[in-house]
């Protein structure tokens, strides 16, 4: 039976000659066929497990396995691996054809055989009839497409792809995210895209990986990620967020901004000291008197598709709310939200303390432990 994992990292730690650790034993897996993404701030070691894979680094501990096989000593032209990468790195005095061609040529194809793969890659990426085109002609998305069709004409098993769309406008990169994403349903490869946005990498992702300071904060599917945090820091670096002090009262009650509110979260002691997380979407405008709380309106900016309203509470934490509504600088509003919109978090909890903390939970709820004693 086939591995459906064609990439894994057991206790992957690197650390440079200096002592400065980027990766910190890192573990996780990868499926075939689906597109994965790198999420992180600069420094967090996103390129790192990139170039690893690629080959042009090696772990200073553990094991990284490509299709069953321990890689960390093979060559990056024995891997079934091809990268595009942030700076396109064409050949500017190769036309558009031989830029695509180069690979199938070190390979000694045919030269019919190397027309047809050509044609079919740059087909893909929409670039029919720019097959004699001067490089230097070409624009930044098409320059994008031609670095694509180059690495996706070797066939690899796995496409890595390090902040491609980087250098690009915020159109042309909205352009080519529907690009690599049908792409990689049409080919069915394996894509690991690298980035620090988080917009790209909820709208591209069938799984992320969020990762800060050498480690894996969380991973999960987009909607897991922005819906679920597990931490401050996947709150705070996922969209925006309100997060706000409070008490896990009991299960499916918690207490912030000095009122009891029902959740639908539980597994907590009673009575612990947790934060609190609403969504600013989350938020509905509404009269004080109607609000779950009062607040007063302290600046408003019009997004295109909604209005973000920063409001303070009697307390002074602020609010950030996102409405279609309009609101007026200076009055006081009522906000409500809905049970589901409140996510609870526990302090500095990992994903793995997170993950067995709901398997106990589930364990006892089960087995019809009281909530004291859990």
């Amino acid at each position: 039976m086939t591995d459906p994992h064609i990439i894994r990292f057991e206790s992957v730690t690197k650390q440079y000659d200096d002592g400065l650790t980027v990766l910190k034993k890192i573990d996780f897996e990868i499926e075939r066929g689906k597109f994965y993404t790198l999420l992180g701030p600069s420094g967090c070691g996103k390129t790192t497990i990139l170039r690893m894979i690629a080959g042009f680094m090696e772990p200073t501990e553990g094991s990284i396995y490509l299709g069953g096989r321990v890689i960390n000593k093979v060559p990056p032209e024995k891997r079934q691996v091809n990268t595009v990468f942030q700076d396109y790195a064409l050949f500017p005095h190769l036309n558009v054809f031989e830029n695509v061609a180069f690979g199938l040529r070190i390979k000694k194809m045919k030269p019919n055989v190397i027309a047809a793969k050509v044609t079919e890659a740059l087909n893909m990426v929409n670039l029919d009839g720019y097959e004699n085109r001067a490089i230097t002609e070409m624009s930044g998305g098409q320059r994008q497409r031609v670095a694509i069709a180059r690495a996706i004409v070797n066939e690899p098993e796995v496409l890595l792809l390090d902040e491609p769309l980087s250098a690009l406008d915020l159109k042309l990169r909205t352009e080519m995210q529907y690009v690599l994403r049908e792409l990689q349903q049409r080919l069915g490869i394996t894509f690991i895209f690298v980035t620090h946005d988080q917009e790209e990498a909820l709208a591209m992702s069938d799984y992320i990986f969020v990762m800060n300071q050498g480690r894996i904060e969380q991973s999960g599917t987009p909607n897991d990620i922005y819906d679920e945090p597990i931490n401050r820091f996947v709150a705070d670096f996922i969209g925006e967020s309100n997060i706000v002090p409070g008490v896990m009262i009991e299960d499916y009650r918690v207490e912030f901004n000095g009122r009891r509110f029902e959740c639908v979260d539980a597994g907590l002691r009673p009575n612990e000291p947790i934060e609190i997380v609403v969504r600013p979407e989350d938020l509905e405008i509404t009269t004080p008197e109607a609000g779950k709380m009062q607040v007063r309106v302290d600046s408003q900016l019009f997004r295109g598709v909604h209005y973000e309203i920063s409001c303070y509470d009697d307390s002074g934490q602020e609010w950030l709310v996102h409405s279609t509504k309009r609101a007026e600088v200076g009055a006081q509003i009522g906000l409500t939200f809905d049970p589901e919109a409140i996510h609870v978090m526990r302090f500095g909890e990992t994903e793995e303390e997170f993950d067995r903390r709901l398997e106990a939970y589930e364990e006892d709820e089960d087995a019809g432990v009281p909530v004291h004693e859990r």
